[in-house]
Formats: C-alpha cells, sequence, structure tokens
C-alpha cells in the first residue's frame, strides 16, 4: 500500500505495487486542522472497477495454467497478451475470481487500515485510489492521499503501521490455505517462465502441510499467487525507508536518525540489485527521493509513543521478515 501525499510513482519493477508518501511543509506552514472537504467517489469507484477486470484477466492465466499443471505464462504469453484474450472470451475472465477476489481483498484491507486510522485522528484523506495495469499481477497497487498534515508521533506510528499490519492479517490465512491446497510437482519450475521467489512465511507453510517438498516443487494456485503478490507488497511498504509505511514507523521513533537511516538502507536496497534487477530500479529511486524529498515535521514530536507502541514496531519487524525475499522473481 501506500500513504500518498501529493506524489506516487511506480514500485520497483512494473508489476510491483508502490507506496509513497510525499508532501514539504514550507516553513510557518499552519497546522492548525483542516476541514475535511466533500469530494466525489466515482473516480475511486471507475478505477476499482477497472482493476477488478484487469486482475480478473491476468487472474484467469493463473487459473488456467494451474488446471493444467503449469507454471504460469509457459506458453509464450505475457500478461498484455492474457488481458486481450480475456476481453475477446469474457467468459474466460471468471477463472480469475480467485485470484482477484484474493489480491483485491489484501490490498483494500491494507489501504483501509490506513484510512480509518486517519479518520480516528481526523486527518483528512482520500478514499483507496486503484491502479489497474496489463502487469504480470493487474495491478500497481493502490494508495490514499494524505491531505493534511500528521501533527503526532502515536498518529504517524498508527497510520503507518495500520496498513501493513491489516494487509498481513488477510494475507497470512489466504497463503496458509493456498500452500495447504495447491500442488506438489517435482521439476515443474523446468519449463517455467518466471520463477517466484519464496518468502521465510511460505517455507514455513510449507514445512506444516507438505514436510517432505522442496520449495522448488510447489506448483502455487491462484489463491496463493495474489497471497504471494500481498506478502511482497507488504514488505515493500515495511521497508523502513523515507515516507514508505516503515520509514513513518522510524520517523515516529526516531525522527532525527531518520534521514541518515533511510539514505543508508535505501543505498544497501540499491546493491541488492545484483541480487534482482527489481532493487536496481526500486533502490535507486528511494535513494533519490530521500534525498530530495525529507520528510514532514511533526507539530508535536516531543509525545512519547509508550512501551506497546514499541512492541507493535518489533511486531512490523517481525512482519517484514516474514514477507520479504532478495530474490522475489526471476
Amino acid at each position: 500500500m501506500k500513504t500518498d501525499m501529493d506524489t506516487h510513482s511506480g514500485n520497483g519493477q512494473s508489476y510491483l505495487p508502490v507506496e509513497i508518501v510525499d508532501r514539504q511543509f514550507p516553513p510557518g506552514y499552519d497546522f492548525s486542522p483542516m476541514a475535511p472537504q466533500r469530494r466525489p467517489l466515482w473516480p475511486a469507484l471507475v478505477l476499482f472497477a477497472l482493476t477488478v477486470l484487469s486482475t480478473l484477466a491476468v487472474g484467469s492465466e493463473y487459473a488456467s495454467s494451474y488446471a493444467l499443471n503449469q507454471e504460469p505464462f509457459s506458453n509464450g504469453g505475457d500478461s498484455f497478451s492474457t488481458v486481450l484474450l480475456a476481453i475477446h472470451n469474457p467468459r474466460v475472465i471468471l477463472m480469475g475470481l480467485p485470484f482477484s477476489l484474493t489480491l483485491l481483498g489484501i490490498l483494500l484491507t491494507h489501504e483501509l487500515g490506513h484510512y480509518f486510522a486517519s479518520k480516528i485522528y481526523g486527518i483528512d484523506v482520500s478514499y483507496p485510489y486503484f491502479i489497474p495495469a496489463p502487469t504480470l499481477f493487474g495491478t500497481f497497487g493502490a494508495f490514499i492521499k494524505i491531505r493534511s498534515p500528521i501533527t503526532t508521533r502515536r498518529a504517524l506510528f498508527d497510520i503507518g503501521i495500520a496498513g501493513p499490519v491489516a494487509g498481513f492479517a488477510i494475507a497470512l490465512p489466504a497463503m496458509g490455505y493456498a500452500i495447504a491446497t495447491s500442488k506438489i510437482i517435482p521439476g515443474i519450475e523446468d519449463s517455467a517462465a518466471i520463477v517466484f521467489g519464496t518468502p521465510p512465511l511460505m517455507r514455513i507453510f510449507l514445512y506444516l502441510f507438505h514436510p517432505h517438498a522442496d520449495p522448488s516443487s510447489l506448483l502455487l494456485n491462484p489463491v496463493g499467487r495474489a497471497a504471494w503478490m500481498g506478502l511482497f507488497a507488504t514488505a515493500l511498504n515495511l521497508l523502513p525507508i523515507w515516507q514508505l509505511d516503515g520509514g513513518h514507523i522510524v520517523f515516529s521513533l526516531w525522527d532525527r536518525q531518520h534521514q541518515r537511516i533511510s539514505l543508508v538502507l535505501a543505498a544497501v536496497t540499491l546493491a541488492m540489485g545484483r541480487l534482482s534487477p527489481v532493487w536496481y530500479l526500486w533502490g535507486g529511486l528511494l535513494f533519490i527521493l530521500c534525498i530530495r524529498f525529507r520528510h514532514p515535521p511533526l507539530l508535536d514530536p516531543w509525545e512519547p509513543l509508550g512501551a506497546s507502541r514499541k512492541l507493535w514496531a518489533v511486531a512490523a519487524l517481525v512482519i517484514f521478515l516474514l514477507c520479504f525475499t532478495p530474490w522475489p522473481a526471476r
């Protein structure tokens, strides 16, 4: 997810969702609460409907490949041709329902976590906006726009962590169900056009449900493909860099060290490009944004977070480690 304050940008590769927030408040900015403005709902609904269609189209490819005991896109197709096929044969698109509903459920829950946390603190925030796209997952992700300053450490922390925790709460059982019901086919990756990484949470579920199976022999069903994307989106957003969700958490904990931490970890992310090219783009983008745009200041930087929120910060780190994989896809 991403909470977006005036700018947003695409993530790692073309098929990865983005969650970036940026707004610079000039000296003397008036931090008094802004009266929420009534804005039309129809743009968010139109984008959501288009994203439903694009994820249904891509989901039909995952469903048909799974039925044929093949990795997705192994027949030389791509996500764009999959969308065109679904347009010409609308009945095929219904096969994508399990994938679409799972992925959109994870992304929407993530965004609603930010949305309702913002509302609790009286922050003016937009509806969630989805971005449809003919990519490997049918979407570039989703974002919300925060239109008024976040004034306290607790507000920033709660808004930042609410999205990843909410989305993970949906992705966790979805991935568990998917691995328990997916197929084990030795050598399935040999003819795969794309091989996706295996985050630690997947390995844990694989050990629980298929204790003697090698990860390379797992053929994920469409629900699992969507849950994989949900886990990876969660990991991206919890990177403790800049104004990602993880960056907000770091700023609420150590505002004075935030810029230094962000630059160092953005450089580390960029260096990980040797493992997967996605990190060259994602790390380079974050490094530039860290230099160009600093995190907006808080009106009350002295408010303590308290022990319970520090424990939640540890929980966010655990979620990140469970979801993160250095080799997203090859």
